[in-house]
């Protein structure tokens, strides 16, 4: 997320006040220092020069009903979304499609990695992740 302004302070605001489970939380982390002093193309980290990330986890116990959790999540996702980069913290991410594993490191950096894959994983061995196919 880039620096947060006066709607993403109030989405966030809105969304801790309303938790819909005891389990459900978000998160946010301030970034920079460090991080943002190494070259963007060192590595296959993406986005140093953003100000935040977000961690949005609506949680349920054995069951219950995951409708409002998913919900809240969803809710959160699309009032932030408008207002953030439109990339994601590849780490957070669950079960994704290509597409959105290339959006999260970007086109450069995830052709890069692709190259790599083809050189050194060629068999695709090291998949259990969030696979770049070779």
């Amino acid at each position: 997320m880039p620096p947060f302004s006066a709607a993403t302070i109030g989405a966030l605001l809105d969304a801790a006040a309303n938790l819909p489970t005891p389990q459900s939380y978000l998160i946010v982390f301030q970034l920079g220092g460090a991080l943002a002093r190494v070259p963007d193309d060192a590595t296959a980290y993406p986005q140093r020069d953003a100000a935040h990330n977000v961690n949005i986890n609506g949680a349920w116990l054995p069951g219950e009903d995951p409708d409002a959790p998913t919900q809240w999540a969803r809710t959160l996702h699309a009032r932030l979304e408008p207002l953030a980069s439109g990339r994601a913290y590849v780490n957070f991410m669950t079960d994704e499609p290509v597409e959105r594993v290339r959006a999260a490191y970007g086109p450069e950096k995830h052709d890069r990695l692709v190259a790599l894959k083809r050189r050194f994983d060629p068999d695709n061995v090291f998949r259990s992740n969030h696979n770049i196919a070779p």
